[in-house]
């Protein structure tokens, strides 16, 4: 064996890494950086910037990837309901009479099939007006709404702070749970669009603009809501507490209701409904991405051949409409606040964000974690980001979740009907089927390896193969495994990269 100096490229050569950008474009990539941002923002701005945050602000003052495509599953067959509803109510602003006291139940079907559809032939082209044309809708929304009557007093109540509340811990859960809502932590769904990104983008650069994008866009349209409720509450003449509301009831109760006492009330809904539409068809197409992408990764020989992948969409699409079809029954409004309420619970992706960090900064480690995103970017980020994987995060999401289980409530609805104890129990049982996927998987992992259990336990541990080496671990990853041929009076060629680091 000789000890010729090699180049670090030379290097990977022999050890069998390929070209980290090689096997994106094999796999799919973004044609533009502008398309994943778009996509990014149109995942992370949705229904809730509207419907829930400016809510909140008032009020207040592995295994585990499996369990994320379960909630993303669950998210994407009840979202869709919500936007049949927004179509419904946009059809009908091009009626004289504005018809929101009455909805017969014939019409969900029909306006639920053709988003399915519009979802099944989506293209990553149309990020460019979805995620853009919410934004227009909301600046038109927002000058008008601050130019009515009332408008003022509105405002002053969705910013006004009451700085007892902080003592109040519900506040802190609301919050928490908005976090994850809002930037769609531990669905999944930022990791698939990240992943068809070349290997050297700088996603800490993209993660803090897209923050301060989805934040300042929950923080506008607070106004755009806020006005147009303080309008509603001058011409009744009440306070903006009895008409301020969150969720659906926001949506399609106050807010149109509001609408309707302005001149012109078929233009204002229409932009209004056109706007959560597309905020919501936005979040959808980012989901189904998701399921796709994951699955196909699991099985690529069958799934990325010539029209496997449009078949795949369509069987999703197809299977969550019929899953769907039981929410749009006489009584599948109870179904549907069970899926809200439980489904995509705050519980649950508080477990995925501890289970996340423990796995990625305590098993695969923090330091590790560390250089493979300055390999990535090329520099490191500021250390307060390792510790907050290390103990900060882990720390405020164990508090959240005692805090939630401690401060549960069943659910009400209308803050009146009270479930049955299977309805509970349905809704417990939606909110564990994403979490129970987690120990499951590792059994079931742990029973398919060999070897002792320690060793299996080992080997389950070890990071994947064709993980990338951070440039700073080359040199003495390259000297270890030196060291060991020499051991072994072997050649670099004949080392298992696996083995030597």
């Amino acid at each position: 064996m000789t000890n010729d100096p090699q180049t670090d490229e030379q290097y990977e050569n022999q050890t069998g890494l390929i070209d980290k950008d090689q096997r994106l474009l094999e796999r799919g990539q973004w044609s533009t950086k502008s398309e994943f941002i778009l996509a990014v923002a149109g995942q992370i701005v949705g229904l809730g910037n509207v419907w829930r945050f400016p809510y909140l602000c008032f009020k207040n003052g592995g295994g585990i990837g499996f369990a994320t495509q379960v909630i993303v599953v669950y998210s994407s067959t009840y979202y869709i309901i919500i936007l049949a509803w927004a179509f419904f109510y946009l059809f009908h602003c091009f009626t004289w009479n504005l018809p929101w006291a009455t909805c017969n139940n014939t019409w969900n079907t029909v306006y639920a099939a053709p988003v399915w559809i519009a979802l099944q032939l989506q293209d990553r082209k149309v990020v460019y007006f979805t995620a853009t044309f919410p934004y227009v809708m909301l600046v038109i929304l927002l000058l008008r709404g601050l130019t009515l009557p009332g408008a003022g007093q509105g405002i002053i109540f969705y910013l006004k702070p009451d700085i007892t509340r902080l003592g109040d811990p519900q506040v802190w859960m609301d919050a928490g749970t908005q976090i994850f809502f809002s930037y769609a932590v531990c669905f999944g769904c930022l990791t698939v669009l990240g992943s068809y990104n070349k290997y050297n983008n700088d996603c800490y650069r993209d993660g803090f603009l897209l923050c301060l994008m989805n934040s300042g866009t929950s923080f506008v349209a607070g106004f755009a809501i806020f006005s147009v409720l303080g309008f509603m509450a001058y011409e009744q003449g009440v306070g903006i507490e009895e008409v301020a509301e969150s969720g659906p009831g926001l949506a399609f109760i106050a807010y149109p209701r509001a609408v309707a006492m302005m001149p012109l009330p078929q233009l204002w809904a229409c932009c209004f409904f056109l706007m959560v539409i597309l905020l919501g068809l936005d979040s959808e197409f980012v989901g189904l991405e998701s399921l796709t992408t994951n699955i196909t990764d699991l099985f690529p020989t069958t799934f990325r051949r010539r029209h496997s992948r449009e078949l795949l969409l369509l069987l999703i699409c197809f299977i969550c409409f019929l899953i769907g079809l039981l929410m749009v029954t006489k009584g599948g409004v109870y179904l549907f606040q069970l899926f809200d309420y439980y489904a995509c619970s705050g519980t649950s992706l508080v477990l995925l964000a501890i289970f996340q960090c423990i796995c990625v900064s305590w098993v695969y480690g923090a330091d590790r974690f560390y250089d493979n995103i300055e390999d990535m970017i090329g520099y490191r980020p500021t250390p307060l980001i390792k510790y907050c994987w290390l103990f900060i995060t882990p720390a405020i999401c164990a508090g959240t979740f005692v805090f939630s289980v401690i401060k549960y409530t069943p659910l009400k609805m209308n803050n009146s009907y009270v479930y049955p104890a299977w309805g509970y129990a349905l809704g417990w049982f939606i909110a564990l089927s994403s979490i129970i996927c987690i120990p499951l998987w590792i059994i079931y992992q742990v029973w398919q390896a060999k070897g002792s259990l320690r060793k299996r336990l080992h080997f389950l541990l070890l990071p994947a193969d064709d993980l990338p080496v951070p440039q700073r671990s080359k040199m003495s990853l390259r000297q270890r495994t030196l060291k060991y041929c020499q051991s072994i009076r072997c050649t670099v060629e004949d080392t298992d990269f696996r083995v030597a680091a």
